[in-house]
């Protein structure tokens, strides 16, 4: 079966994006919220990637 890394990337992000949404509305920089989900992002294709998950 093909990897899908990118979509492994998305979901990470996605999940991660509500997250830092709700934690902008409480306050966090929405930079630091956009870091964090481009991290978690590329840490979920990172690890799909080594099958990890």
């Amino acid at each position: 079966m093909k990897k899908d890394v990118l979509t492994a990337g998305l979901t990470a992000a996605l999940g991660a994006g509500i997250v830092t949404s709700w934690c902008v509305g409480q306050g966090q920089n929405p930079f630091l919220a956009l870091l964090i989900t481009l991290v978690a992002g590329c840490f979920g294709a990172l690890c799909h990637q080594a099958d990890l998950i």
